[in-house]
C-alpha cells in the first residue's frame, strides 16, 4: 500500500511542479532544439528530483510525529533521495555545460588523456562514486559486492541516457522497469523510492511523448540509477548480478551500435517507440 501511494504522490506532485513552472523552462537557458529541430525546454527531469524531496519529506515528518511508518520505508527513501538528487544534478551540469565533440566512455577517455575533465567525465566518475555511497547499507563488508552493486546503479544511469534520444523512449522503458522493480519486491516498502520516481515518470510522459519538454540528463539520468538501486534494494545478489552484466553489455555495446538506428528497423521495436509519438 505504501509504495501504491508513493506513486500516486509522485505523479500528482509532479504534474503540479511542471504545470507551475512551465514559465520558468520556457526562459532561453533551458531551451534546446529535440530531434525534430524543434526548440523543447530541457533538464525537466529536475522535477523528478523536487517530487522525490516533497515526498521522502513527508514521510519523514509523518514518522517524526509518531504516526506508524515502516523503518524500511523510510530508510530505503531516504538513500533514494540521495541517488536521485545527486544524480539529477550532475545530468543537469552536463545539461547546461553542452559538452560537443565528446560522447560516449571513448570520448571522454580521450577527453581526460588529453587533460580535459569534461562534464560527461565528471558525471560518470562522481556518478560512480555517489553509486557506491548509496548502495553500501546492502553491500555490507564485502568489497566485492560493493563493486558490482555500485556498478550496477552507475551503469544503469548512463544505460537511462543512452535511451533518450526520442520523445517518451526513456520513460517508457523506465515506467516498464520500474513496475517490474516493485511487482518483484511484492510492493514492498523498500520499493518506495522506486514508487516516487515512478509515478513522477507517468506524470511527464504524455509532455514528453508530445514534445512538450525534454527530461535531458537530469531526468534520464536520475530515472536510471533509481531503478539500478530499486534491484539492489530489493532483489538477491544472483539477480543483481544478473542484471548488472547485461547492462554493462548494453553499455558496451552502445560503443559501437546505434539503439535508435536498431529501433527503426525491428518492427515491433518501432511501433512500441512511436506509440504516442505525434509523427510528422
Amino acid at each position: 500500500m505504501i509504495v501504491a501511494v508513493a506513486v500516486g504522490v509522485g505523479a500528482v506532485v509532479t504534474l503540479a511542479l511542471w504545470v507551475g513552472t512551465r514559465p520558468v523552462f520556457e526562459r532561453p537557458i533551458f531551451l534546446r532544439e529535440n530531434f525534430a529541430g524543434r526548440p523543447v525546454p530541457v533538464a525537466v527531469g529536475v522535477l523528478f528530483a523536487a517530487s522525490a524531496t516533497f515526498g521522502v519529506a513527508v514521510l519523514t515528518v509523518i514518522d517524526s510525529v509518531g504516526i506508524e511508518v515502516d523503518p524500511e520505508a523510510v530508510a530505503a527513501s531516504h538513500v533514494s533521495l540521495l541517488a536521485v538528487v545527486g544524480f539529477t544534478l550532475l545530468g543537469l551540469l552536463d545539461d547546461v555545460a553542452q559538452d560537443s565533440g565528446v560522447s560516449g566512455y571513448r570520448g571522454h577517455v580521450a577527453a581526460l588523456v588529453r587533460g580535459r575533465l569534461s562534464a560527461g567525465a565528471l558525471k560518470l566518475l562522481a556518478g560512480g562514486a555517489l553509486s557506491l555511497v548509496v548502495v553500501a547499507p546492502v553491500a555490507g563488508e564485502s568489497a566485492v559486492r560493493l563493486a558490482v552493486d555500485g556498478a550496477l546503479v552507475a551503469l544503469s544511469a548512463n544505460l537511462a541516457n543512452l535511451l533518450d534520444r526520442a520523445p517518451g523512449r526513456v520513460l517508457k522503458v523506465s515506467v516498464v522497469a520500474m513496475a517490474a522493480v516493485i511487482a518483484g519486491a511484492g510492493a514492498g516498502a523498500e520499493a518506495i523510492g522506486v514508487g516516487f520516481v515512478g509515478g513522477a515518470a507517468l506524470a511527464l510522459l504524455v509532455p514528453d511523448l508530445r514534445e512538450k519538454l525534454m527530461l535531458g540528463d537530469a531526468g534520464s539520468n536520475a530515472l536510471g540509477a533509481t531503478t539500478g538501486l530499486g534491484l539492489v534494494l530489493n532483489c538477491s545478489e544472483m539477480t543483481r548480478t544478473i542484471v548488472m552484466i547485461v547492462v554493462l553489455g548494453f553499455n558496451l555495446l552502445s560503443e559501437v551500435v546505434s539503439f535508435s538506428a536498431v529501433i527503426r528497423r525491428v518492427g515491433p521495436l518501432r511501433l512500441l517507440d512511436e506509440w504516442g509519438r505525434e509523427l510528422p
